[in-house]
């Protein structure tokens, strides 16, 4: 093959390739294949912004009963779920050995109160001197306050209902040892009505929770249930540990919610009635994609209220435009795209 023919052929080979490279820059520029998406309109409806709580069903009024001491449960009451008046009797301890010890000084309080007496009859002879007769009276008032305090151990072993209401719930049996820790507690005794719910909101979110507003619930008992509650109070210190705060929030007379379940709420702190409404993964970096003719087009716009699912559009989108959702990071303007019929309205 002549020199000629070969230069020809790898000129003709040089065009070609900056043909397709061309050609490929161009489809690329163009958009290339067009990408499916998803899309979401841009509807009016009702906005709500809100902030997460979890917490449980607890009473109003209501307490704990535990044990002061260690000791052997001899005596439980048959008594969770009945009434109860302050002061009744729900629970003793093994007191034996108060008991034992209490018998004693008894015994040697008798014994010094007759020594009172008798040394009192000498001094009246003059047969002792005035000062036995005040140390010995002085040793029995010491003895007649260890015996008053030996009786109010043992009736600390007697374990009483701190107020009048419902035994809601009893733990232990007899026979078991009871104990000072946290999670020895032998009843709860309270009111069963009314109830709240003591919830924990992350602290970032509390400055925006207020007393009055109203609280959507989620119980897993009641999933077809509408649930509300209100904000009554916010404890004004936190917990840096775990980095939140406690709100209470009160549950209606009427509310199916039972003691100690553990529900989710979403504190309602603002409210919309007709927004522009788009879904909350629409919205990425601060714009959407607007689908025109095909292709997108990124679009800023400004956020108003911002719910768990659903963003309010304040400005940037027009009611009825069609949004690319989920918005995806590499998306940009001019790149074809194909809807996804399932998703078209």
């Amino acid at each position: 093959m002549s020199s000629p023919d070969l230069t020809a052929r790898r000129a003709l080979l040089l065009l070609l390739v900056i043909a397709l490279a061309a050609g490929a820059l161009l489809w690329r520029w163009t958009g290339g294949f067009a990408t499916e998406i998803k899309i979401a309109t841009a509807q009016r409806g009702s906005a709500a912004e809100i902030v997460y709580a979890t917490g449980a069903v607890e009473p109003l009024r209501w307490a704990k009963v535990v044990s002061l001491q260690r000791k052997r449960i001899v005596y439980l009451c048959e008594c969770e779920g009945k009434s109860v008046k302050a002061g009744d009797v729900l629970a003793r301890l093994d007191d034996s050995q108060e008991r034992a010890a209490l018998a004693e000084l008894e015994a040697r309080r008798a014994r010094l109160a007759s020594d009172v007496r008798r040394i009192e009859g000498l001094v009246a002879r003059a047969a002792a001197p005035q000062t036995q007769l005040d140390q010995t009276e002085t040793l029995l008032r010491e003895f007649e306050a260890r015996l008053e305090a030996q009786k109010e151990r043992i009736d600390d072993l007697v374990l009483r209902a701190p107020m009048g209401g419902i035994v809601l719930r009893r733990d232990g049996e007899v026979g078991e040892i009871a104990g000072t820790g946290a999670s020895d507690v032998l009843f709860w005794v309270g009111q069963p009505k009314p109830l709240r719910i003591v919830s924990d909101v992350n602290e970032e979110d509390v400055p925006r929770v207020k007393i009055g507003q109203k609280a959507l619930l989620r119980a897993e008992g009641y999933r077809t249930q509408t649930l509300a509650a209100q904000v009554s109070e916010i404890t004004p210190k936190g917990d840096p540990a775990t980095k939140t705060f406690r709100v209470y929030l009160d549950l209606p007379e009427d509310s199916p919610l039972m003691i100690g379940m553990s529900v989710e709420a979403n504190v309602v702190t603002r409210e919309k009635a007709d927004a522009l409404l788009l879904p909350a993964e629409a919205v990425l970096d601060g714009a959407v994609f607007v689908v025109e003719d095909g292709r997108l087009a990124r679009r800023p716009v400004r956020i108003g209220l911002r719910g768990v699912r659903m963003v309010e559009i304040e400005d940037g989108v027009q009611e009825g435009e069609r949004v690319a959702s989920p918005a995806k990071t590499g998306w940009r303007t001019g790149m074809r795209v194909r809807v996804d019929a399932a998703s078209a309205p």
